[in-house]
């Protein structure tokens, strides 16, 4: 062969690799992965670039929608074909093609053009399916229920600690319908509710791998449905639709020996269903309920998302959900109104880890208790043998009394779990609509298997915890040398994953209320762990539901329960509320989305509005303060900052974001009215706790000083001082914290934007007094609800989570820069404080992964850095007078000089090792 047919042959096979440098990966329709159900009209589309290349920058796209995937295999966009777009932009396309109808499945995919001229091949296809769009496109179908609850009885919003006007327990029912299937299917859909909860079933089999589905809201002013793609659970000829159904959050049943944390009442459980069969010859049938559908008891005896789940398994029906099932003796469903209904769009709660008992231990009264070593939000799964009739009680706890019993004063009680043997072998059992947060389960009524059992109880075979959380992406890691950091990071995580549902949760078992302040002073910390821009988006539309007539935001969302214990400070606390207009900014900055703003847009200016009428003299004071501070007294309302210095310095910074939105917007009187009030609200603010001579905010207190300095309220002449006046309350108190709430968030962000990261080491590293350490030190598993892990409050609590942050922004070094959206620009600049040598940090953006290794010898500083494609980074390295920076692939960088003491280089996208080698 001659030694051109060797090059050109070489040549023609380096063509199609080259073109394949660049590759379209992860394609995403409103967040999601080939999703279903979307009722969007103009659903934004994402995707992301790998190349292993350096410096790959995105220059051009072209997307194509079709209608069928043949012709989207033939290169036909005949829904919509963006041609080749000149745009670095590939997140956050906002769909523009042909109008989308209701139930239709689109099919996608892309190709992008880079900075050296490359063209990608197309993606893989994606799709998604849309939802209904309409009200009538339900075809009819209609809310049904098994019985109606008298409207005298209905309750949206009880006030708390009133009386009940009655007490009874009531009927959990199951639905029926029988269906043919004539000819050959195409794809058949489900779209359907179940209020509080559902669980649906197609011949038999579960429909769907989720768990207390929907999501709940503010049932007066929304429910949600679910879409289930049911192609594959259908049959040609006779098939059977099963529902169960639970009460959830839309009715606590009002039975004096279980327990409530609240009484609202917005009915008996009902039902809809709209199921689309599409058959291959084009014709379709729709299954609707209706009052044909048959409706009878469920062996689900009492559910409560509060006092728990009783199960007598001699009730249940035999083949109830199959076709051949006898039915005569159930009734008509009975037919009731609903309230208006969207498509679920955050993801669903799924069933995750499972945990065995790591030790089981006798108890008095021949009760025994299974320790299954995590506190977590879950369910149980039993297995079990006896005899027909043979009761067992499952009590979950947190906590053990001295005796190694469980007690449930700390998380709200009686709340069990109770099951009825229907006998003649092992019976297999989960609770349907109840989860609760517990380590410890205590049963009566049966003895582990292995077991002395002279009195014939039944036998435990198996005991499991299952955990249950939103099955949000984790798309976060983090490991360092430092232990503490390490079970730090797990206790945060096991606390947000555990309060990570629908809502996102104070607690997993007392309250399971939509606490606002988490969600702006923790969400960066979730951020950085799960993908969960949809559940914050769901956040902002509870809201909504809840805001009052007055603007008012109140304390949660959904709000289920008027809180009046001590007036309306637990209603009304603009750290709380301003949630409705800090989250709409944040999903902005983290994810690039623009849409929260314009959606909520006129509801953060009712809220903003609100605030105006309740200042006086710009000044904000009601509410609850930094919430959970240390002071003298047991933890609650603000101790060690006065009332006004939190609440005044978050309506600032309201302002000052609501006039940065209101700019992108378009709205540049807005933006000017906001901006002026801010100034104002700054003047009044300095001028009622501002002391020019000590140079200190009001008390002094480590959230008064980090807030004022976080929110753009210090002079900038007075900055410096005001930091040192933090960092020396904290060194005088032997770098303990005292910050709550509120407070904490700001104490770090402050201390490590002045670069003063050796303060939070110091500060997180103890374990003698309240904190992470002690949390640790006493045996907790989850984040609690008070920095010393007290027993009398719960231990698994969201809200004091925030050195997660740190530690990927801090330890890993990952951040953006100011101005960046959605991590375009990112910053790398890993704190080297303490002990700390290593530490494996990564993040998964919404351009692709971020990674940081860094370890530090005596001898050198290496640090591995992985940049996204179509994104610049800034790596930060300590500067020291001797030393030599190299990068070990040769990969080119540029010197970006120097800042605080620190060299910087400048680089694109890809995978660098550096190395810097002490002289």
């Amino acid at each position: 062969m001659s030694r051109f047919l060797i090059f050109s042959w070489l040549y023609l096979l380096a063509i199609p690799l080259f073109a394949q440098d660049i590759k379209v990966v992860d394609l995403t329709c409103a967040y999601r992965n080939n999703p279903i159900g979307i009722d969007l009209p103009s659903p934004n589309l994402s995707w992301k670039l790998q190349s292993s290349k350096h410096n790959v920058m995105q220059t051009a796209y072209q997307i194509l929608v079709s209608s069928n995937p043949t012709n989207l295999k033939k290169n036909i966009g005949d829904i919509w074909d963006t041609k080749k777009v000149n745009s670095a932009q590939s997140i956050q396309i906002t769909y523009k093609g042909v109008k989308l109808l209701s139930t239709k499945t689109y099919y996608w995919k892309l190709r992008v053009w880079d900075n050296f001229g490359n063209t990608s091949e197309w993606s893989n296809q994606a799709y998604w399916q849309m939802g209904l769009l309409n009200t009538a496109d339900w075809k009819n179908t209609k809310w049904i229920a098994y019985e109606k609850l008298a409207d005298s009885n209905v309750n949206t919003l009880p006030t708390d600690g009133k009386k009940d006007k009655y007490n009874a327990n009531n009927i959990l029912p199951m639905f029926r319908k029988r269906f043919a299937v004539t000819k050959t299917v195409k794809k058949a859909t489900a779209f359907i509710s179940g209020l509080g909860h559902f669980e649906m079933s197609l011949n038999g089999e579960k429909v769907g791998d989720d768990f207390l589905a929907p999501g709940w809201t503010k049932y007066d002013k929304e429910a949600l449905y679910v879409t289930y793609d049911i192609s594959k659970q259908l049959r040609k000829g006779e098939n059977a639709i099963g529902v169960m159904l639970g009460n959830g959050f839309y009715y606590i049943p009002p039975v004096k020996d279980r327990y409530r944390k609240l009484k609202v009442a917005f009915g008996y459980p009902k039902m809809i269903c709209r199921v689309l069969v599409e058959y291959t010859d084009g014709s379709a049938a729709n299954i609707i309920s209706d009052q044909r559908w048959k409706t009878a008891p469920s062996p689900v005896t009492f559910s409560s998302i509060y006092g728990g789940e009783d199960y007598n398994a001699n009730l249940e029906q035999k083949g109830w959900n199959l076709n051949g099932f006898n039915d005569k003796n159930w009734k008509a469903a009975l037919l009731v109104d609903g309230p208006k209904l969207n498509a679920q769009k955050e993801e669903p709660v799924k069933i995750f880890e499972n945990f065995s008992a790591q030790n089981f231990t006798a108890v008095a009264n021949n009760e025994w208790v299974y320790d299954m070593g995590q506190n977590a939000s879950a369910i149980i799964e039993l297995k079990v043998r006896g005899k027909k009739g043979d009761t067992i009680r499952i009590t979950p706890s947190e906590l053990l009394k001295a005796d190694g019993s469980v007690t449930q004063k700390n998380i709200g009680g009686p709340s069990y779990f109770t099951y009825i043997l229907k006998g003649g072998g092992l019976e297999t059992w989960r609770p349907k609509f109840f989860y609760t947060g517990f380590r410890y389960l205590q049963v009566k009524g049966a003895v582990p298997a292995g077991k002395e059992n002279t009195s014939g109880k039944a036998v435990i075979e198996d005991l499991k915890a299952l955990h249950i959380r939103n099955a949000a992406e984790k798309v976060g890691n983090f490991s360092s040398s430092n232990n503490l950091f390490n079970k730090t990071y797990s206790l945060i995580d096991w606390s947000i994953r555990s309060n990570m549902v629908s809502v996102f949760t104070d607690c997993p078992h007392r309250e399971k209320l939509g606490w606002l302040e988490e969600l702006h002073l923790m969400g960066s910390s979730v951020r950085y762990n799960y993908n969960a821009a949809p559940l914050f988006k769901k956040a902002l539309q509870d809201m909504k539901n809840s805001q009052l007539a007055s603007g008012l935001i109140p304390e949660i969302a959904p709000e289920y329960v008027k809180f009046e214990w001590g007036g309306d400070m637990f209603r009304d606390s603009p750290e709380w509320g301003s949630s409705g207009i800090l989250m709409p900014w944040y999903l902005y900055q983290w994810y690039g989305d623009k849409q929260a703003m314009a959606d909520y847009y006129p509801m953060m200016q009712r809220y903003i509005n609100y605030l105006v009428t309740k200042a006086n003299n710009h000044i904000l004071s009601q509410g609850l303060g930094d919430w959970y501070d240390l002071g003298p007294k047991p933890p609650g309302v603000s101790q060690l900052t006065p009332m006004g210095v939190t609440g005044t310095a978050i309506y600032h910074y309201d302002l000052k974001i609501l006039a940065k939105m209101a700019t992108l917007l378009g709205k540049k009187a807005d933006a000017i009215t906001y901006s002026k009030l801010a100034a104002e609200v700054k003047k009044a603010f300095n001028n009622q706790f501002f002391d020019d001579k000590t140079k200190q905010y009001a008390t002094g207190s480590q959230a008064a000083n980090a807030m004022a300095i976080y929110m753009g309220l210090v002079a900038e002449e007075d900055k410096s001082v005001v930091i040192d006046n933090l960092v020396k309350d904290i060194r005088d108190r032997k770098n303990s914290l005292t910050a709550g709430d509120i407070g904490y968030r700001y104490v770090l962000r402050v201390l490590e934007d002045a670069g003063l990261s050796d303060v939070i080491f110091d500060m997180n590293s103890r374990s003698d007094v309240p904190g992470y350490g002690m949390q640790i030190a006493k045996g907790a598993t989850a984040l609690t609800e008070s920095w010393a892990a007290l027993p009398t409050v719960s231990n698994n609590h969201f809200m004091l989570g925030h050195l997660m942050e740190w530690l990927y922004s801090g330890v890993g070094g990952i951040r953006q820069e100011g101005n960046s959206i959605a991590f375009k620009q990112i910053k790398i600049e890993p704190e080297i404080v303490g002990d700390l040598t290593s530490a494996n940090v990564n993040y998964n953006s919404p351009y692709g992964k971020i990674s940081t290794k860094w370890e530090k010898t005596d001898k050198n500083f290496t640090l591995e850095v992985n940049i996204p494609v179509n994104t610049r980074a800034v790596v930060y390295f300590p500067a020291l007078p001797k030393a030599e920076l190299s990068e070990e692939n040769h990969a080119s960088f540029t010197n970006a000089g120097m800042e605080n003491g620190k060299t910087k280089v400048a680089i694109g996208s890809g995978f660098y090792r550096f190395n810097l080698k002490y002289k």
